[in-house]
């Protein structure tokens, strides 16, 4: 008897490991399940929380135009431009203005400087003009007077080093 219980014994462990197995194996299984549910609910909070705070800073947006409509409206008399207050072209535009007056000043169209600034520390102390360079320009090629059309298209070569390729 002893050799055939002791079968039914081993064959009893197996049995029962391989039940242990199976239960490890399925909790196992569950377990990742349950881990994937929570991953996935992690991310809806999370993408819930940013939407929550993109509504709250739209929210905010608009109560504090709210705000500020009532203040012109109640302050200032301002009103939101309505369709009849844009012009259409620049002609209309044109046609809203005024000829200038007999002592009005001529408009400004160009502005320019023609001082160069010293450099720092090397100010003269007689305040001599002809050491700072203002009557030329910075390569010394050409008076500043001149136009940037006529500067381009002087035929000169340049003042300053460049490379050359040869074959």
């Amino acid at each position: 008897m002893t050799p055939a219980g002791s079968r039914l014994r081993q064959l009893g462990w197996a049995v029962v490991l391989s039940i242990c197995l199976v239960v490890f194996l399925a909790l196992t299984f569950h377990v990742n399940s349950v881990k994937s549910e929570v991953r996935l609910a992690e991310r809806e909070i999370i993408r819930l929380e940013r939407k929550k705070l993109v509504l709250e800073t739209e929210f905010e947006a608009r109560a504090s135009q709210q705000q500020l409509a009532d203040w012109n409206r109640l302050e200032f008399g301002y009103e939101a431009p309505a369709a009849g207050n844009y012009l259409e072209h620049e002609r209309e535009l044109a046609n809203l203005g005024e000829p200038r007056g007999p002592g009005a000043p001529e408009p400004i169209r160009v502005a320019q400087n023609t001082e160069q600034a010293a450099p720092s520390g090397a100010e003269n102390a007689s305040g001599d003009e002809s050491e700072r360079g203002s009557e030329r320009s910075p390569l010394g090629a050409m008076p500043r007077s001149t136009t940037l059309a006529e500067r381009l298209s002087a035929n000169r070569p340049l003042a300053i080093p460049s490379a050359e390729l040869s074959q």
